[in-house]
């Protein structure tokens, strides 16, 4: 898929945990520099792409929503839209 496997757990954890994701990229940061392929990539996959699951719960759950049965994958498809979005802008931009 062209994701590097450094920057794979950030395609993971994004969706479900938003402080998770950037404890996640700092790690990649420091690990990897900050000037790497996949530094980049989940840095610009942390940009672009939303904690799904927190905002389904608390936004929807806020606003009385009870109904969000669709939600579900289209926010999934989004986030997948994001990291694909990322993979190709990153390559395009940086090899």
């Amino acid at each position: 898929l062209g994701i590097p496997a450094s920057a794979l757990p950030m395609a993971i954890v994004r969706p479900l945990s938003g402080s998770g994701a950037t404890g996640v990229l700092a790690e990649l940061v420091r690990s990897e520099g900050p000037d790497s392929i996949a530094a980049r990539m989940a840095a610009v996959m942390h940009g672009s792409t939303e904690t799904t699951f927190y905002v389904l719960a608390v936004y929807f759950g806020a606003a009385g929503v009870t109904r969000y049965r669709h939600a579900i994958p289209a926010a999934l498809a989004a986030d997948l839209a994001g990291i694909a979005a990322s993979v190709v802008v990153v390559r395009f931009f940086f090899g």
